[in-house]
């Protein structure tokens, strides 16, 4: 297999961009974009909301957006003669997906008061060897990058890393904040069954505690539980999505990984599953069982308090709750967009009695500019 050649310099690179978005597609964090919204349309141009906090305007970062890159699924599909991970390719996008230009996208984060969405793309390549995932994930992270070059004040992103791979993931991730601006990387709640506390990955997580990236864990289901999630409901995603945040979370934190890098930023979405709501019960473990539950250095709880979660929970005593036990430094807005899960994100942060104005601008965008490391142009009145 020919591979395809590193990109070296970043200002190199960018510096034509010129129709960077086409062939790009926009969806949702299970890969399907369901043509009947009807955002898909060309909306109508409409004025820019600005959201204003104390007479004050405050900025918003979408950090839960999702993107997906033609380019990389035909590299795939030309490079893998397997008909199951071809039915997964297929599936990933599904027969009535529909073109989302960047136009497009802008408008509705102009409707719904969204400055900056960070883009990032699910990892569906972990099966990949590692000649086919180097360049499946090379051409996600040039388009990524294309797009955000395109519209810098509005798109910044995460790099996509082949983690089953973690010496090569950490290249990736090295290359992608160095040499085409990326702010962290994308990646999911395990590998192929493996747990991200493994001692095999890491070197991976030394190089993000190295570079100061901010790691965006998204699930890709809870396999192991799809027999008894089926039926109504979607329970697949519903509850599987979220259980997988909360246990690849627990392995983190009992296993070690965050005492071992204590500077790493990971940032959980769905709000981290289901462990905020319940992680009590797993300070109570340390005492109640003692011989099935080895100390850390700190309470469960307490790792909490070094951990990033988005705001994707759908009430409002979901989000003060998680702001109780997290802080509200260490919460940001999440969307999920391009899907409806959470079109009104924006109001669900300002609406969320108890929360003062200083943690609402924290959690719309202040946090995550500071994560990022954002360096945006002034926004316009």
């Amino acid at each position: 297999m020919q591979r395809m050649p590193l990109l070296h310099s970043r200002r190199g690179f960018l510096k034509d961009v010129a129709g960077a978005s086409a062939g790009i597609f926009f969806t949702s964090c299970c890969g399907l974009v369901d043509s009947a919204m009807g955002w898909m349309q060309s909306p109508a141009p409409a004025r820019r909301r600005e959201v204003v906090i104390g007479g004050r305007r405050a900025l918003t970062v979408d950090i839960h957006t999702h993107v997906i890159i033609p380019e990389a699924l035909e590299i795939a599909k030309a490079h893998t003669g397997s008909q199951q991970i071809r039915n997964q390719l297929a599936s990933a996008v599904g027969p009535n997906y529909d073109v989302h230009n960047a136009d497009s996208r802008v408008a509705r984060m102009d409707r719904e008061g969204i400055d900056v969405q960070a883009l990032s793309a699910n990892p569906w390549w972990y099966w990949a060897e590692r000649n086919l995932a180097r360049e499946i994930v090379q051409a996600t992270n040039e388009q990524i990058a294309k797009l955000c070059a395109a519209h810098p004040d509005r798109f910044v992103g995460f790099a996509a890393v082949a983690l089953q791979h973690p010496d090569m993931a950490a290249e990736q991730l090295e290359e992608g904040m160095k040499n085409l601006g990326m702010r962290g990387c994308a990646i999911a709640g395990s590998v192929n069954g493996e747990e991200l506390s493994a001692p095999k990955f890491h070197p991976f997580w030394a190089k993000a505690e190295q570079l100061g990236a901010l790691v965006f864990m998204h699930p890709q289901g809870f396999l192991e539980a799809r027999e008894r999630l089926q039926g109504n409901g979607w329970l697949t995603n519903v509850i599987g999505q979220p259980l997988e945040t909360t246990v690849a979370l627990s392995h983190l934190i009992f296993e070690g990984t965050l005492d071992r890098f204590p500077g790493l930023k990971i940032c959980a979405a769905h709000a981290g599953g289901f462990l905020p709501s319940y992680i009590g019960r797993s300070d109570a473990c340390l005492t109640a069982q003692p011989d099935n539950c080895k100390p850390v250095q700190k309470k469960p709880s307490e790792y909490l308090r070094h951990l990033y979660f988005d705001s994707l929970v759908f009430n409002s005593e979901g989000l003060r709750h998680l702001v109780a036990v997290a802080g509200s430094n260490q919460v940001v807005l999440g969307t999920d967009s391009p899907t409806q899960w959470n079109p009104r994100g924006v109001d669900h942060i300002l609406e969320t009695p108890g929360l003062s104005d200083d943690d609402r601008r924290a959690i719309l965008g202040g946090n995550a500019a500071k994560l990022l490391r954002m360096d945006l142009p002034p926004r316009r009145r």
